[in-house]
This record gives C-alpha cells, sequence and structure tokens, in this order.
C-alpha cells in the first residue's frame, strides 16, 4: 500500500474530532465577508491546538490530550435523508472531482522502486520512509545513498479518502459525527447585544428539540452554547465593546463568552506587508463543492463538505461522465482486460471520433476564482487571536464539558444498573474473566432496523465510549465499546454492533504500549456486518480504509491487499479503481514483492479508472504496470496495455505518447489475429491524421512498413533499351540480375586488363573498378560516380510484419543537394511514384519499391529517406485497394545503412566499430559517353570449332564524343573484330542470310593442281594479328582487343556497325562468355575516366570432329633437303558428332599448317577426286610430309613470322593466313612456347646464383639443347564443311579445328584433355628450398642421333666358291643437336634369347666392332661397316647399337639411341 503522509494514529484521530455549530448574527457575518469568508471558515486554519490538555476520566485520573483538532462547521439545515448505505449522485461527483484534481507532479523527481529484478519508475514527487526490510531502490536523478528506503506516495487517494469521510452524514447508532457545542457569534455593533444572543439561543434550541429538523444531529440534550462577541476594530467602538462583554461574562460566565476582536488592519496599513493566507488550502478543498444557500430564520448560511449536500448542478471534473451514469452491471459478462466491442470496439473509428470530440469540450472547474485573497483584514495580532480563542473555548468550554458528561453518563449508568461504583472497575473484572462466547454473523438474523431510544441504555454506553474517543481516552473507549457491542449483539442490533466493534478496534490500536493487540477479526465482522447484513457499503468502506492503514502500519501488507481486493465491487469503479491501485503497492512492499501481481492489479485499477472517467489515473496505472510486462514475452498483454495508452493519451491531448503507444503493437511479434492488428492499424493512422500538431512541423516518422535499409540497391545510369527487331541488346547491369561475387571478381579482372592496355600496361593508382549497381556485398567506402543527366535509381525493400496489407502511394524521396560551388543543402522532393500494396504471404517475396532520381548539375547528393503516404485497406470484404478508402497519413523513413564492421587494428577487433557505407551518397560528375551496344545474327548455338559471322552496332547515345573503344572477354579465343593491317574483304554488312556467303577468304584451286600438295606459303606477323609481345595483357591468356572506329571516336548520336566473327568452343556444353567494352571521353583529366558495358552470352557448344597427331622423324635423307631434315604428320579426323543440330557429314576441306620452323610439304595419300568425307563415328587418316622452312623463308626480318602453308583437299583454297582464319589461331590457348622461355630464364637466374654454374655448365642448358632435339612447334589447322538439314534446306557449316604439335612422337588432340583434381597439399610454414635440378629425361636424350643403314636390297653370293659373303654397309649419322655429340657405335650382337643366336649365328659384323665418334651440331657422318654372311637367307641388319652424350657433359653417361627400323637384306646363293 502506497505511504500516506500522515502516520495511522495521526489519521484515525483527525477522522474524529469534537464537532462544534456557529451561529452567527447578519451583522457578525458581514464582518467576517470583509475577508472574504465566513465566521466559521475564519476560524479553520486555527482548529488545531498546538497545546496539550487535559481531563479526568471517572475515576479522577488524568488523561492528556494531545494534538487535538476541532471541527467547526456552520448549522445547515435540510430535510431528512434517509441511509441508503450508498453514495448520492452529488457525493459520487464530489469524490470524481477531488480525486481528479490530485495529479502526480508533473516533471518531478522520478522515484525508481528496485523490487526483485524490477526497475519501477513510480512518477511522484513525494517519498517517505518505508518498511525497514525493504531490499533496494535508488533515485536516478537525485542519487539518494541506497542505505536509505523510499516508496511513493498517491496524494489522490489521501484526498478521497478524506473526502470520503467529511461527505459521511451523521448516523443513529454513533455519535461521533455529532455536534458537542454550539457557538453563538454576534457583533458588538449591534444595538443590544444580548438580545441578539437570546435569539440565537432560541434559535439553536428550537433546531435541536423541535422535530421538523432532523440535521444537524446533537451529541448530548445538553448542548455547550458558548457566546461569542465579535468586535470589528476597524470601525467598532472597543470601550462599548468592553463593556457588552463585562455585561456578558456576568451573564453567562467567565468560561462561556469570549470577546474576539479582528479585522485590526486599516486601509492607511502599508499594502506591501505580506501576511500569510493560512486558508487556501482549506478553501480549495471545499471549493470543489458548489455553494448551496440554505435560508434559516432569514439568515444566510452555507453547507460545508461536512455535510455533504446535494449538488444537482455542480460541474463534472475533467469533462468524463461520472459514476452515476454507470451502470451497476457494466462489468457483467465481461473480463476486465477484454478489449472494448460494439461501439467502444477499436475497430470502430467512433470511439475515437467521439473522444476527439469529448476533448475538445472538456471544461476543468476551478472553484475558487484565480487571484482571491482571503484575510485582508487581519494581521497577524489577529490570528494570534484567532488562534487563542481557540485555545480557549476549548480547554474552558469544550473539554470540560465533555469531561462533565462523561461523568454523568458514568453516574447515571451505574445508578441504572446497580453495578459498583463505577463502570471502569467494573468493566476490568468482566474482562479479566473468561470471554463470552460471541455468535457468528451467519446466525443473527437481520435486525439492522432496530432502533434504540435516545434515553437507551446502550445508547449511553455508546456516547460515553465516543466522547472518550474524541478525548483520547482509548482505554475507556474500548471498554465501553466493549460493553456496549455485548449488549448490541445480545439484542441482534447489528448495525449498532458493527459500529461498537468498529470502534473497539480502532481503540484497542490506538491504546499507548499497545498491551493489548490489535483485534483485526473485530475489523472483518464489522465489514462483514455492515455488507452484507446492514447493506451499507459506506460504512463497510470506511472500516476497510481503517483496517487497511492499521495493517499496513504492521507491516502485513497480504492481509491489506486481502482486504482491499476483497472491497471491490461494481457498484463504484472509483472506489474499486482506488482500492485495487492500493492493494497493488502493498504486493510490492511485502518483503519478497509480487511484481508481477503489483501489475496485474494496476492494471485492474486502471481499467476501472477509465470506466469512472479518471483518464489521467487510467494512463498512469497502465503506464507503471507496462514496466513490467515489457519485453517478458507477454506479447498480448503488451499489446492491450500499449492499445489502453494509446487510446488515453490521445484522449488526454498527448499526441506522441499515443503514437509511440500504437507503434509498439504494431510490431514484428504481434500475435494478433488479422482483424485485431487491421483495428490497432486504422487507430494508429487516425491518431497521426486527427492530432493537431503532428505533423505540421515537420513529416512524422513512421514505422510501418518495415524498410530493410541494408537491401536497398543504387543503380547508376539509364535502363537499357530493349532488342530492337533482330538486334539483341548488350545485357550490361540491372537490378533484375542478383548479385553474384565470384561473378563480380571475373568482371573487376577484366576491367583491370583493359585499363592496363588503354595504359601502357600499367594500371594507375587512382583506379577504382567501375561498379554500376551498389548493394549490402559490394564496396561501399568510396564516394559512387554519377552523371550528370543520367537517373539514379534506387530500390527500397519493404517487410510488412503484419498479416494484414499495407497500401503505400505518393512514393517520393528525401534528399538534399550540395552544389559545386555551393554549400547550403536544398532537400526537395522528386518522383511521385505510383501505390504499392505490401502484403504478407509466406510464399511472397519482399517488395520493393523503385525511385529515380536525375541530377541536373554536378556537386554532392545524399539521399536521406522516403516519404510516403500509408494506408490500410478497407475493412470491408472489398479486395480492390484504394487509397482514399481507409484513413491515409502521410510520413517519411530514414534510410540508414550500417557499413560493414571494422576489424583490421587491435582496436577495431576488440571493439565493434563500423565504417562508412556511401552507397547513398553520389558525387555528380560532369557528362561521360555512354555507349550502347547491339548484336545481330549473335547465334546461341554452335558446333565445336564452328566459324559463324555475326555484325556489332555501337551507339553514342550521349551528347559527348566517344573513342578509345575496347573489348575483354573471359573467352578471347571466342571472336574477332578481324585484322586491320590486312586487306582482308569485307563481306556485305547486311547479308540477306549467312549461308550464301562464307566466313573464310576463298580462292579457286588452279587447273592442274595435284590435291593434297601445296597451293600457297605465306609469311604472316602475329602482331597483324593482335598478338605477339604486345598483344597479351593480364594473366591467363586474357586479350584485350581494339574495336576499329572509322576516324578513332563516335559523334554524340552516331552509330557504326562492325563485322564479328565467332569460333564455337573446343569444349562442348554451355559456355557463360563474358564481354567488357571499355570507352573513354574525349576530354581528360574528369573524376570517370572511363566506362565500361557489360554484355554475358550463353553459347550452347556441339560435338564436331576430334583430330589427333602425331610428328615422326623421316627415315630418309635426301642429299636435295640438306641439313633442313623432314618428317611425317599423322592426322586422323574423327566424326564424333552424335547427328545433334541435324549435321549429316563432314568434309575435310583443307589442311594448314602455322610455324616458325616448319611446314607442311605434301599429302602423302590424299583421296583420289574428292574431299575427305566422313559421317557419323567415321575416321579418316591422313599423312604429310613436313619439312623445314627454307633459308630464305627464314631471314632475319622474318624470325618472328609465322609460315602458313595451305594443302586444299578440294576444289576451294582457304587462305588461312587472313581473317577470320588466322585471328583464331592467335587467339587461341597459347602453346607452351610463349611462356616457357620466360619461366626458363628466371629459373636459370634463380639457380645460377644459387648455385654459382658457369656459362654453359648449367643444367637448363643441357635441357634445353636436348629439348631442342625433339621439338616441332608445328600447329595444324584443319578446315571442314558440315551439311546441315534445317527446315528441308542444306546449310553449309564451316568451321576449323587447331592441333598443336610440341614434341616428336607425342600425341597431340585439339580437345583438352580433362584436368584431374588437384590433391590438397599441406600448409607449409617453412621456406621452400630451390627445386632440385632438373635433367633430361632418357626419353629426350635417345633422339640426340637419328640413323639410317644403306645397303642393297638383295646380294647374290657363291657360297661354294667362297664361304664368307661380306656386303658393304652405309651407317648414316645424323646429329639432330645443335650442340656437339660424342657417339659410340657398337656392332656386337647383344644375345638376349636363343631365337636370337638361331637369327644372328650366321651372320656377323666384320672389322671393328666398336666406334668412337664425335659429330658437330647438325653433322651428318655416314661410317661405311662389312656384313659376314655364311650361308643365304633374310638377314636384319638393324642390329648396330648407339650410345651418345652432349660432348661438354663428362660426367653423364652414353645413352642408347633409338635404332632405325629393321633393315632386311636377302643373301642368295649361286
Amino acid at each position: 500500500m502506497a505511504q500516506c503522509v500522515q502516520s495511522v494514529q495521526e489519521f484515525i484521530q483527525d477522522s474524529f474530532v469534537p464537532m462544534v455549530a456557529v451561529l452567527c448574527s447578519e451583522d457578525a457575518e458581514k464582518i467576517t465577508r470583509k475577508n472574504n469568508l465566513n465566521f466559521s471558515e475564519l476560524l479553520r486554519p486555527f482548529c488545531r491546538l498546538t497545546s496539550e490538555g487535559h481531563v479526568r476520566d471517572p475515576n479522577n485520573q488524568v488523561q492528556v490530550v494531545k494534538n487535538l483538532r476541532i471541527s467547526v462547521n456552520n448549522v445547515v439545515t435540510r430535510p431528512s435523508v434517509p441511509t441508503s448505505g450508498v453514495h448520492s449522485p452529488a457525493q459520487r461527483r464530489l469524490l470524481s472531482a477531488v480525486v481528479s484534481a490530485s495529479q502526480p507532479a508533473e516533471g518531478g523527481v522520478a522515484n525508481v522502486i528496485t523490487a526483485g529484478d524490477y526497475d519501477l519508475n513510480i512518477s511522484d514527487r513525494s517519498v517517505k520512509a518505508s518498511v525497514p526490510w525493504y531490499s533496494d531502490w535508488r533515485d536516478t536523478l537525485t542519487e539518494l545513498s541506497t542505505s536509505k528506503h523510499y516508496t511513493a506516495t498517491t496524494p489522490w487517494f489521501e484526498a478521497y479518502r478524506e473526502s470520503f469521510l467529511q461527505s459521511m452524514p451523521a448516523s443513529d447508532h454513533e455519535f461521533l459525527n455529532h455536534y458537542l457545542a454550539c457557538l453563538l457569534v454576534v457583533s458588538s455593533s449591534e444595538a443590544v447585544p444580548v438580545e441578539q444572543f437570546h435569539k440565537l439561543s432560541q434559535e439553536q434550541h428550537m433546531i435541536q428539540h423541535n422535530g421538523e429538523y432532523t440535521n444537524p444531529k446533537w451529541f448530548i440534550p445538553n448542548t455547550l452554547k458558548y457566546y461569542v462577541l465579535l468586535h470589528d476594530m476597524s470601525q467598532g467602538d472597543e470601550q462599548r465593546a468592553d463593556s457588552v462583554y463585562e455585561d456578558m461574562k456576568q451573564r453567562y460566565g467567565c468560561q462561556g463568552c469570549y470577546l474576539l476582536k479582528i479585522n485590526s488592519r486599516t486601509a492607511a496599513a502599508g499594502t506591501d506587508e505580506q501576511i500569510p493566507d493560512p486558508w487556501s488550502q482549506y478553501l480549495n478543498k471545499s471549493s470543489l463543492q458548489t455553494p448551496t444557500p440554505v435560508v434559516v430564520n432569514n439568515t444566510a448560511v452555507e453547507n460545508n463538505i461536512g455535510g455533504a449536500p446535494e449538488m444537482d448542478g455542480a460541474p463534472e471534473m475533467d469533462g468524463h461522465d461520472s459514476a452515476e451514469n454507470v451502470s451497476v452491471n457494466s462489468l457483467d459478462n465481461t473480463h476486465p482486460l477484454q478489449l472494448e466491442t460494439a461501439i467502444d470496439m477499436p475497430g470502430s473509428l467512433d470511439s475515437l471520433r467521439a473522444i476527439a470530440a469529448e476533448t475538445k469540450t472538456t471544461t476543468v472547474y476551478t472553484g475558487v476564482a484565480a487571484g482571491t485573497s482571503h484575510g485582508t483584514c487581519l494581521t497577524l495580532n489577529d490570528h494570534n487571536r484567532l488562534r487563542l480563542f481557540i485555545q480557549e473555548f476549548t480547554f474552558r468550554g469544550l473539554l470540560p464539558h465533555i469531561e462533565k458528561n462523561i461523568r454523568q453518563l458514568n453516574d447515571q449508568l451505574v445508578s441504572r444498573k446497580g453495578l459498583s461504583r463505577s463502570l471502569f472497575s467494573v468493566t476490568k473484572k468482566l474482562f479479566g474473566g473468561g470471554k463470552v462466547p460471541e455468535k457468528s454473523i451467519a446466525e443473527l438474523k437481520n435486525t439492522s432496523g432496530l432502533l434504540y431510544h435516545p434515553e437507551a441504555p446502550e445508547l449511553q454506553i455508546r456516547k460515553m465510549a465516543d466522547l472518550c474517543f474524541l478525548v483520547q481516552h482509548y482505554e475507556l473507549a474500548y471498554s465501553c465499546y466493549h460493553t456496549a457491542k455485548k449488549d448490541f449483539l445480545s439484542d441482534q442490533a447489528m448495525l449498532y454492533a458493527a459500529g461498537a466493534l468498529e470502534m473497539a478496534a480502532v481503540s484497542a490500536f490506538l491504546q499507548g504500549g499497545a498491551p493489548r493487540p490489535y483485534p483485526a477479526h473485530y475489523m472483518d465482522t464489522a465489514i462483514q456486518t455492515y455488507r452484507d447484513v446492514c447493506k451499507n457499503k459506506v460504512l463497510a468502506e470506511r472500516c476497510a480504509l481503517f483496517s487497511a492503514e492499521v495493517l499496513k502500519s504492521q507491516a502485513k501488507y497480504s492481509d491489506a491487499a486481502t482486504l482491499l481486493i476483497k472491497m471491490t465491487s461494481e457498484d463504484s469503479d472509483l472506489c474499486s479503481a482506488l482500492l485495487l491501485e492500493q492493494a497493488a503497492h502493498c504486493f510490492i512492499n511485502m518483503r519478497n514483492p509480487m511484481v508481477r501481481k503489483f501489475a496485474f492489479h494496476m492494471i485492474l485499477a486502471g481499467h476501472r479508472f477509465s470506466k469512472a472517467g479518471q483518464k489521467r489515473h487510467a494512463l498512469r496505472c497502465y503506464c507503471q504496470a507496462m514496466q513490467v510486462y515489457k519485453g517478458k514475452g507477454w506479447s498480448l498483454a503488451e499489446d492491450h496495455i500499449n492499445f489502453t495508452i494509446g487510446r488515453q493519451s490521445f484522449t488526454l491531448r498527448q499526441p506522441e505518447n499515443a503514437v509511440l503507444a500504437f507503434r509498439h503493437i504494431l510490431t514484428n511479434d504481434s500475435q494478433q489475429t488479422a482483424t485485431q492488428q487491421g483495428a490497432f492499424l486504422r487507430e494508429y493512422l487516425y491518431v497521426y491524421r486527427n492530432v493537431p500538431g503532428v505533423c505540421e512541423v515537420a513529416l512524422p516518422q513512421l514505422t510501418l512498413p518495415c524498410i530493410n535499409s541494408s537491401a536497398t540497391r543504387v543503380y547508376f545510369g539509364h535502363e537499357r533499351r530493349l532488342a530492337e527487331g533482330e538486334k539483341q541488346a548488350a545485357t550490361h547491369v540491372s537490378l533484375d540480375q542478383e548479385f553474384d561475387q565470384d561473378l563480380a571478381a571475373v568482371w573487376q579482372d577484366l576491367e583491370e586488363q583493359v585499363v592496363a592496355a588503354a595504359n601502357r600496361g600499367v594500371v594507375p593508382s587512382t583506379f577504382y573498378p567501375t561498379q554500376c549497381c551498389l548493394n549490402s556485398q559490394t564496396d561501399n567506402l568510396h564516394f559512387p560516380l554519377a552523371v550528370v543527366e543520367e537517373p539514379i535509381i534506387v530500390e527500397v525493400a519493404f517487410r510488412n510484419p503484419l498479416k494484414v496489407p499495407l497500401v503505400l502511394s505518393d512514393l517520393s524521396l528525401l534528399w538534399k543537394f550540395t552544389f559545386k560551388d555551393f554549400s547550403r543543402p536544398q532537400p526537395q522532393d522528386i518522383m511521385v511514384g505510383d501505390a504499392v500494396t505490401i502484403t504478407n504471404e509466406k510464399e511472397a517475396i519482399a517488395p520493393r519499391a523503385r525511385l529515380k532520381l536525375l541530377p541536373r548539375q554536378t556537386g554532392q547528393l545524399t539521399i536521406l529517406g522516403l516519404v510516403y503516404n500509408l494506408a490500410s485497406t478497407p475493412s470491408t470484404g472489398d479486395s480492390t485497394i484504394n487509397t482514399t478508402a481507409g484513413t491515409s497519413v502521410r510520413g517519411r523513413q530514414d534510410l540508414e545503412i550500417q557499413g560493414p564492421r571494422l576489424n583490421q587494428s587491435k582496436e577495431e577487433k576488440t571493439s565493434v566499430s563500423h565504417g562508412p557505407d556511401r552507397r547513398l551518397d553520389p558525387t555528380i560528375t560532369p557528362p561521360m559517353p555512354l555507349l550502347e551496344v547491339f548484336f545481330l545474327q549473335f547465334p546461341t548455338a554452335l558446333l565445336c570449332g564452328e566459324i559463324r559471322k555475326a555484325y556489332v552496332e555501337f551507339c553514342n547515345v550521349s551528347h559527348v564524343p566517344l573513342c578509345g573503344l575496347r573489348v575483354a572477354s573471359t573467352h578471347p579465343d571466342f571472336f574477332t573484330f578481324g585484322s586491320s593491317s590486312l586487306a582482308t574483304p569485307l563481306t556485305p554488312l547486311s547479308p540477306t542470310s549467312f549461308e550464301n556467303c562464307s566466313a573464310y577468304k576463298t580462292l579457286a584451286t588452279p587447273p592442274g593442281a595435284t590435291p593434297g600438295s601445296v597451293t600457297a606459303v605465306t609469311l604472316v606477323s602475329a602482331a597483324d594479328f593482335g598478338s605477339g609481345g604486345g598483344g597479351v595483357f593480364g594473366t591467363g591468356g586474357k586479350r584485350i582487343a581494339e574495336i576499329p572506329l572509322g576516324e578513332g571516336t563516335l559523334t554524340p548520336g552516331e552509330s557504326t556497325q562492325l563485322p564479328l566473327w565467332l569460333r564455337g568452343p573446343d569444349q562442348e556444353g554451355v559456355h557463360e562468355i563474358n564481354f567488357l567494352f571499355y570507352y573513354e571521353g574525349a576530354e581528360k583529366g574528369g573524376k570517370i575516366s572511363h566506362r565500361v558495358l557489360r554484355h554475358t552470352v550463353f553459347i550452347c557448344a556441339s560435338r564436331s570432329l576430334s583430330v589427333r597427331a602425331t610428328a615422326c622423324r623421316s627415315n630418309t635423307l635426301p642429299e636435295e633437303e640438306g641439313r633442313n631434315g623432314s618428317m611425317l604428320v599423322f592426322v586422323d579426323v574423327e566424326n564424333i558428332n552424335t547427328s545433334e543440330a541435324g549435321v549429316r557429314e563432314f568434309h575435310i576441306a583443307q589442311v594448314s599448317s602455322s610455324s616458325k620452323q616448319w611446314r607442311l610439304h605434301k599429302c602423302i595419300n590424299p583421296a583420289e577426286n574428292k574431299d575427305c568425307k566422313l559421317t557419323t563415328r567415321e575416321r579418316g587418316k591422313l599423312c604429310f610430309r613436313a619439312t623445314r622452312c627454307k633459308p630464305h623463308e627464314a631471314t632475319s626480318k622474318s624470325l618472328e613470322k609465322y609460315t602458313f602453308a595451305d594443302l586444299s583437299l578440294g576444289n576451294e583454297q582457304i587462305i588461312s593466313s587472313t581473317t577470320p582464319c588466322a585471328d583464331f589461331f592467335f587467339r587461341r590457348c597459347q602453346p607452351s612456347e610463349s611462356w616457357r622461355p620466360l619461366i626458363a630464364v628466371e629459373t636459370q637466374g634463380r639457380h645460377s646464383r644459387s648455385q654459382g654454374a658457369g656459362p654453359g655448365g648449367g643444367t637448363e642448358d643441357i635441357t634445353g639443347v636436348v629439348r631442342k632435339c625433339n621439338e616441332v612447334d608445328l600447329d595444324i589447322i584443319v578446315l571442314w564443311k558440315a551439311f546441315v538439314v534445317e527446315d528441308n534446306k542444306q546449310v553449309i557449316l564451316e568451321g576449323q579445328l587447331h592441333v598443336a604439335l610440341q614434341t616428336i612422337g607425342k600425341e597431340a588432340c585439339s580437345l583438352r584433355q580433362k584436368e584431374e583434381a588437384q590433391e590438397m597439399v599441406l600448409l607449409k610454414f617453412k621456406p621452400e628450398l630451390p627445386p632440385p635440378m632438373t635433367r633430361p629425361s632418357m626419353e629426350q636424350l635417345s633422339h640426340l642421333i637419328k640413323t639410317n643403314l644403306h645397303y642393297p636390297e638383295s646380294y647374290s653370293h657363291s657360297f661354294v666358291q667362297k664361304s664368307l659373303c661380306m656386303v658393304p654397309v652405309i651407317l648414316t649419322l645424323s646429329n639432330c643437336s645443335l650442340a656437339q655429340v660424342d657417339a659410340i657405335i657398337d656392332l656386337r650382337h647383344k644375345t638376349t634369347s636363343p631365337e636370337s643366336l638361331e637369327v644372328h649365328g650366321s651372320f656377323t659384323w666384320l672389322g671393328q666392332t666398336q666406334y668412337k665418334l664425335q659429330l658437330r651440331a647438325q653433322e651428318v657422318m655416314r661410317l661405311p661397316l662389312r656384313a659376314g654372311f655364311l650361308h643365304a637367307g633374310v638377314y636384319n641388319l638393324g642390329t648396330p647399337r648407339v650410345f651418345a652424350k652432349l660432348a661438354d657433359q663428362g660426367a653423364m653417361c652414353e645413352t642408347s639411341q633409338q635404332t632405325a627400323t629393321p633393315g632386311l637384306i636377302i643373301i642368295n646363293s649361286t
């Protein structure tokens, strides 16, 4: 229970005080009216005695009276009102007004109470000490010591309690509210004051003893009359007043009269003198009551709060419905937490509209006119005279009168009952023995209507008890109450008995020293009797208030809370709300605070406050309860509380709080139904729209729908035009594409390559990759660059957390722009979007809105947020969305994007800090050229190696000229724009059909030419086709192609069309091919140095032919070829097409070669008079002779040139040294010779430094020399034609395949072999050692020398004449290397098996069996030998074994060379 300002003892004492009536003459009333007060109001601030009084009990014991207060009121007469046990409507209005007028102080000290795990903020300025074991609390603003304990006060409850007790009418069953004395006040200015006193005395006697007046009620028949002569010091004659007073003392006695002098302050006194006004605090309370004048014997008097008159015309506080308009059964069949239905349903805006109208007509009655002052004619001496008068009256008149009546009552009771000398001693004996058993309430019949005679002994005991209680003689009062209780119970007078029980319990509690425990069961019995038997809920409520205070003072908070909750009813919402609130405070003041019970009962109290019209108190209760429920997972309870807070705040004109409360309802975790959420949403929008001042200053911040700021994407540039007819536009970048991190890295790599190519092979330090579309995965640390007059498209991702649709309309961006020459921001809106409906379907993708900005000047742009109209769909079942049907409000949401977390330095790793994200802060740069690219006749499917011709159109759609056009691709071998240096005839730009025009440059075969013979030999430089030394940039063989333009530039609005040759990839499957077009502006030095355009195509490649080739040395050494040498090339062609794309057959039209050292000479086995035709799965084998280039073909000027040799197998000759055949040859994946020298030089340098090998002594030199012996470096180009049937029409397809022969004897294939999966390698933390020295393999060393035997095929000899046949044989040795070689020829037979003995048994070499020779580089040496035969037959002469090694390598062993083919000789016998 909340802490009260007064202690419990003070509260009970002030609740029951001696009552004194006042009757004034008209002249006396005029004197007091000079101070804007009547006589009773004049005395009210001085009615509490500052000194002690004394009375004697019947045993003549002195009883001290401390801090006594008396109540002085005007005599008010009114017709008798039957006691109904409930408050009248006027009393309800009075109590409601009192509670409304008492509100928590705004802006006061925040009182924070720590209860368990909760910190409860009780907003109240007053704090007071609480129970000592209270756990802990802290004041967040004043930082008070934690050793002190505080709790909150509820002044509105104290004000209600005070007014409630004062408004209780006087009852016949108790005498505490009856008048004990009457002050007769007459002015000294009366002609005959004594006569006026006589009239007033008669008037009082008539009011008391005449049966016409039932009110006011008097304590005893012989009421004390105290005569007061009032003298006005400013006008009256003081001597006359003194003389009249002397006469009065003679007549009434010195203890029965008093001369009171007031109004000592004259008009001439200084106006600056500050006189205190002690009357305001008392009159402000009574001013809530409308005065109703009542005329008694032509005397105008005013009613007072204590009289509680009817106030039929009193205005209501806060303009709300009073309790009288609330039905008793208004809460039947409804739960306190249930939301209102019917007309109060949240979905119905009529309730909010009614509230809004109500708030406009609210009036607050202040009662006392502002600026009214009291006691203006009084001085401080007059204040002292008034205080002295009250003291004299009490000590000399009232207390002796009470003491006298106590004695008289005691004597009467003793004489009537025949008891011992005094009742006091008798009661002691009685209570010393056993107790009389009491009957339960259920056993007693309803005799609450029983009335006693005024002189009945039972009532005399009650009077005596009340008198003792008023003078603080609680022990004697308890004895009397206990005796009277037994008498009343015996008579079954339950109303009287309940009153006696109530006061007996209070008296027992107030006894000093507390020898007797507080009888709580007395109070419980009294409450139950009042409520159930007597049906008097007002008395039951008073009893409960006293009992709860007593229990709270004894720290019995659980019992107090139970009692308060039990007293709640449906009769009075205001009373129930106050009791529930006090019960809630009891729960948090327990030893173990029950915080959830506190919150629950605060909710119930707030609900009852709301029904009672106390909106501010209802809002306060809900806000305090919210502290407990917030964030604990009680979502439905939170929604109810927030909804009520929003409504109450809206009613009280607190729009910020209302909006904040409604925001919490419409969140992600809302578990409300869709219908309820729709109702919440409509009220949320209504609050925004109808509360004045919300949208006047600035647009409000909306929370619906949720914006995923990190998912915001920004696109710079125009949206690409769609395809026009046969034109296919470049794909570039769009917001419809998903971001791929790996693909972005590929594009960045391409851009770096093309930028390096444009800057002489060096990437500038200021280079930053182009990003046309920014999102959460891109690098947003730099300010993005946009171009003037090019739009900026912002895509915002929304998410609807509710289960009901949201309607957004009139979307626009909020931004500010700083001009290049100015620094002032100018925020504006731009582009109104269409209505966007946001639903919340599980399968639906988050809706997105795209808004566009078009910058007009250079400068810095910052996009701040989004502005839009938010509306809900109509509540009807109409599915069509009409933004005007529902409530709509215009607001904004800011786009605040959090950058990536920084994790570089130690400080950043140990803290949470984020870098900037500047995707919404673009820098607007001067105009730049803008390129658009279109493709014509671009295929989507090709055969592997197929050549197709397409066309590309370049358009400059900007107002700035364009230059420096280049293209980079991930597949440079896929396309070519042709060679501009060669006079390549171009085909028509727009051919009608590609089958009528060959992609190659062809010539007719010369007449008489032999098929398979060389028809053309051409020298071509790789630089002519963009390859060679300066044509490769980057890594991985990526090439940059410069696109030829007419004059090197494209003027604004100009377009040009160029041919583009395509070649199908060598591997089958779907290939993703990326093109990056690079271009620059004519003006250099701008913020944007270049621009790029992306294009991605997908090509489906189908199988065509598979070509395999092998090179072998020729064993013949024709004299005419000298040292040039020759070799054989075997080409196997297989048709691996599986009839895809309707291919019927392939024709090998031509075989060409390209090399710096070799060329094809002729075909050994050409087909006769027809092309080489291959159908499905057929294989053809071709054999060619290759010779070294002649000296005149390999001059010093043509060392870097390639020799192209064409061998036509048909009727047409394809010029392979021109576009596109040569282009694709040079754009193919480079053979090993393009990168092997670089690695060799680098390796040689590293190992020469580490090992110190001299020139020519390194292992690398040996390897190079040996490798040169076996190198071929001959490329075979197979050109084919395929006949395809499409739409009943035959189409001829062309293509070419490449085979790179690098080593003799090693087979090469046109199809790349699948690479094996690379095995995982363990991490190495130690530096790698230099690789071991590589030596030539045995296979490489076995090709140093080529051997050949010259001998006759048959030889005749007469073995009869001569048994030994000697045949001359010449062994030719040819050094194939470029170094000097030491050779060993061993002619001895190597016997390996018995069969060989038989073969070689009759054959032997004659003469020297082993030779050691030395051959210079490429030297041919002939060694004459003789073979001896003993018999005729067939013999194999290929038995000589040749061993060779390099002459410089002394430590190296000789390696066996490959032997020649078997040399068979026939020996005939003649």
